[in-house]
């Protein structure tokens, strides 16, 4: 079985993955999580613009930690989670070089003692469960080297 994508459109899964956003095609303001109108009643959120029409844009795949903290408790329903018992996992706002400061868990084997406000991190894509997979932040070492876990 192949696992896929747990949000559709949301970010690829090759080996060097990105998550996909909205460009505005009058003003080139860009948004993640991707802009959707099943119905065409899309529209730039950018105050000054009136564009209604937008382009994919692969976001960049490292960027800088904004912020970060764990999750020490079980976050209610929906979340499912991945182990029982519960273990904590470590979430980080990471500021891309588009102006966007996108949530994130933080990669398997890391948490809040491998982040820093400022540190580098890196796209990775994991399994979430036997079927889905999810984007998630790992960390990158000052020599511009992956962090060993």
């Amino acid at each position: 079985m192949s696992l896929g994508p747990a949000v559709e459109g949301w970010f690829t899964t090759g080996p060097e993955p990105r998550l996909l956003g909205s460009r505005c095609t009058t003003c080139a303001t860009t948004y993640f999580p991707p802009v959707a109108s099943s119905d065409g009643a899309a529209f730039c959120r950018n105050p000054t613009c009136d564009g209604d029409e937008f382009e994919v844009a692969e976001l960049s795949r490292r960027g800088t930690v904004w912020s970060y903290t764990d999750a020490q408790y079980q976050p209610p329903a929906p979340y499912v989670a991945r182990t029982d018992p519960y273990e904590p996992f470590a979430l980080a706002a990471v500021e891309l070089d588009e102006g966007l400061t996108v949530l994130g868990q933080v990669a398997d084997g890391y948490g809040v003692k491998d982040l820093h406000v400022g540190a580098e991190v890196e796209l990775v894509v994991e399994p979430l469960d036997g079927e889905l997979l999810i984007w998630r932040w790992k960390p990158v070492t000052e020599l511009g080297e992956e962090a060993d876990q």
